[in-house]
């Protein structure tokens, strides 16, 4: 599929096939559970202090009306078959958890003097079933349905904004769902971003498919913090503190915020490095016990790659003011005796995501330029945090400029010289594309 404009026909008979799939599974998932002599419920205890709003009501009946329309606002192929995709794994991937693991809700509905609300819920009562809870596809769809709406105008996306969080919320305000249903109906929905991104062969939305890696984790350890603080100590709160800076690792990606830690001078500021703990002392194990090349490798006479330096190799590189670094580690803070010793750039990647094609350019362009003037003493240090992937890249792109190679004889040059190299094939088919 192509990202052409598509036919009303087409937007239609994917609105069919997808209400007649959710028809059937989601009708048989209730029947079954109804013939079940005992269904469980899971509810935090917590819960019994959720206010019961019935104005809710009217956003949480208007998934039904998304579910059609979402469909004919999307704006080409990729997009509408992207959509199928995810709803259908939506759709089947909760029918085999209402088969397995069935719930139903448990709390009691208050009563409600409004003719108009009492309707609606008798309306609910009628058309929802019961049992199929987790995970919750009104929260699930509620965030498919957004990568579609999104793309609207700015006062348009942030009214639908509002409305699909004002939809999620009344899943629990309209006692229909329990919380863990929410928390796996995103987890949910998250992992059908991840099985079906939105742009699968295009390498400036990497970032976006990266960020849903970190986002359905930040999902998962808020259930596991809510399910241990229950059933064990209230101290496991505290994992709600990876579970956010998940969150904001996964917005920066979305962004390409690259500086999100780092200064200029490589420093990462004290408050920052409060918040963004759990994932810095992750890195910094990743580093200190998984990197496999300490040392430096000269790629080309007078140029190296290699991971970020430990203080004994710092030692060992002798550093002077003719040597110039280039630190791509977008999450470790630079060391100051480099600093201090080198002409220093920071130029950090976000690590496995995409970057921006003329920054690098430049860089390489300037890499190449300081190159041919390097005193007898000079040298340039080209580095990100593991030695793996980034400087790896740029190395390539420098080799292949100063020796003016193919970007093919450049790669297979830089794995002879490298053997811990890691290229994936997303950046190999990438790099032919890359002219400097």
């Amino acid at each position: 599929m192509d990202g052409t404009k598509i036919s009303l026909k087409k937007k239609i008979t994917f609105t069919i096939i997808t209400s007649i799939l959710f028809g059937i599974i989601y009708n048989f998932n209730a029947w079954y559970a109804s013939t079940l002599a005992y269904v469980p419920s899971f509810v935090f205890s917590f819960e019994k202090r959720i206010p019961f709003i019935p104005l809710t009501v009217i956003p949480y009946l208007t998934s039904g009306l998304f579910f059609v329309s979402v469909f004919f606002c999307c704006k080409n192929n990729t997009q509408l078959v992207t959509l199928f995709k995810r709803m259908a794994l939506i759709i089947i991937v909760a029918g085999v958890c209402y088969i397995l693991f069935p719930l139903k809700f448990s709390l009691t509905k208050p009563d409600t003097n409004n003719l108009l609300f009492q309707f609606l819920f008798q309306f609910i009562k009628n058309t929802d079933s019961p049992y199929n809870e987790a995970p919750s596809l009104h929260i699930a769809f509620a965030f498919v349905f957004w990568t579609v709406f999104k793309e609207l105008r700015k006062k348009w996306r942030n009214l639908f904004a509002i409305w699909f969080l004002l939809l999620g919320l009344s899943t629990l305000t309209t006692y229909q769902h329990h919380v863990i249903d929410i928390l796996t109906g995103a987890i949910l929905a998250q992992i059908s971003f991840i099985v079906f991104p939105s742009q699968q062969n295009n390498f400036q939305s990497r970032n976006f498919h990266i960020a849903n890696y970190y986002f359905t984790g930040g999902w998962i350890i808020i259930l596991l913090s809510l399910v241990l603080n229950e059933f064990f100590y209230s101290v496991y709160l505290i994992l709600f503190w990876p579970s956010l800076v998940l969150f904001l690792i996964g917005y920066n990606y979305q962004k390409n915020n690259v500086r999100f830690l780092k200064d200029r001078f490589g420093n990462i500021p004290l408050y920052k490095k409060a918040i963004y703990f759990p994932y810095l002392v992750t890195y910094w194990f990743l580093w200190r016990f998984l990197r496999k090349n300490s040392t430096t490798i000269e790629i080309i006479p007078k140029i190296y790659i290699s991971s970020r330096l430990d203080k004994e190799e710092i030692k060992s590189f002798n550093f002077n003011k003719n040597t110039w670094v280039y630190d791509f580690s977008a999450e470790l803070e630079e060391n100051a005796i480099v600093v201090k010793n080198s002409q220093y750039f920071s130029a950090p990647i976000l690590d496995i995501g995409a970057f921006n094609v003329i920054e690098i350019k430049k860089i390489v362009s300037e890499i190449s330029e300081i190159y041919k003037q390097l005193p007898s003493d000079g040298k340039i240090l080209i580095h990100c945090t593991m030695g793996f992937t980034r400087s790896t890249f740029i190395g390539i792109l420098a080799t292949q400029k100063i020796l003016c190679l193919p970007i093919g004889e450049a790669i297979t040059k830089i794995k002879n010289t490298h053997k811990n190299a890691v290229i994936p094939n997303y950046l190999q088919e990438f790099l032919k594309t890359f002219i400097i």
